[in-house]
């Protein structure tokens, strides 16, 4: 049968392509919408009252978003892939695999930070700052894991940059009594999904001696998780405030706390499958709060 999906997509693109398009994990659009959600929220906050997000700049961040989600991964594959080898889930990833080499990677790699690198010249000169500034955050991330049982918190706050970023693409710069409390919301909302993800792997984690957040919070991740989703809710209440938002916005937040509510009462840490389920509907609670800023503007 006819399908559009992302993996399908990947499946049938020219065997030597494939690899690559894994790589960037173009098969897996989970992690690419919620990186491109936060820009999505800051660039609908950032429209006028009465007036829907300029929509040539979500295309551009959505481009943005797979470029750099796609450099993210190879960036990660490439520090990551002795270990990717001794983890079931990620030993047929195409570095830890063999389907392509270090070199190969490295050149996709240089090939991907210009794309978006062209990208982030479009925008205003303050906004190419901001937009460079995080490039340390995605180069160090990958190592956190070594280091700290927060990377969950490093990758949030790399993650969710476009909650500055969109702003400022608009605006010309951030207004931080705005900016501010959206982006802690989604570094916060980073540590639920990515701890829920986490947890999928936490077996393997030991043996190889990696760490996380599902190892540091072990049988207490529900109060973990509860606790971060209430401050994230608060903060969003706090950038509505400050941006002047009306009812649909702050009934979104409402829906966006009962997603979240039920996801972690449901939530089983010991089944991977249920873990990845809780996981990519994360992609639901972005979309929740878009569809509320947009009505709220409106």
């Amino acid at each position: 049968p006819l399908s559009f999906s992302a993996a399908d997509l990947v499946r049938v693109a020219p065997g030597p392509l494939q690899p690559y398009l894994r790589l960037m994990r173009l098969h897996q659009p989970t992690g690419t919408w919620l990186l491109y959600l936060p820009c999505t929220w800051s660039i609908g906050l950032a429209a006028e009252p009465g007036c829907l997000p300029d929509w040539q700049m979500l295309s551009l961040f959505g481009v943005g978003a797979v470029l750099m989600r796609g450099a993210g991964c190879t960036i990660n594959d490439m520090w990551d892939r002795d270990f990717d080898r001794q983890v079931a889930r990620t030993a047929s990833r195409p570095l830890a695999a063999g389907d392509i080499s270090t070199f190969q990677s490295f050149v996709f790699l240089g090939g991907q930070l210009s794309l978006a690198l062209c990208v982030l010249l479009s925008l205003n000169y303050y906004s190419v700052l901001l937009g460079a500034a995080s490039l340390s955050l995605v180069i160090t991330y990958p190592l956190m894991k070594r280091i700290t049982y927060w990377p969950q918190l490093v990758l949030g706050l790399t993650f969710n940059w476009g909650a500055l970023l969109g702003w400022a693409a608009i605006r010309g710069s951030c207004e931080w009594a705005v900016c501010l409390p959206l982006y802690v919301a989604g570094v916060l909302w980073t540590l639920v999904y990515d701890t829920i993800y986490a947890h999928q792997d936490k077996r393997d984690d030991i043996i190889i001696g990696v760490k996380s957040t599902a190892l540091q919070f072990k049988e207490d991740t529900k109060q973990w998780l509860s606790g971060f989703s209430l401050a994230m809710l608060l903060s969003l209440c706090v950038a509505g405030v400050n941006c002047d938002q009306t009812f649909p916005y702050y009934s979104a937040v409402a829906a966006t706390g009962l997603h979240l509510a039920h996801q972690i009462y449901t939530l089983d840490i010991d089944k991977p499958e249920d873990c990845w389920k809780k996981f990519a509907s994360n992609r639901t609670v972005g979309v929740l709060l878009l569809a509320g800023i947009l009505l709220g503007n409106l």
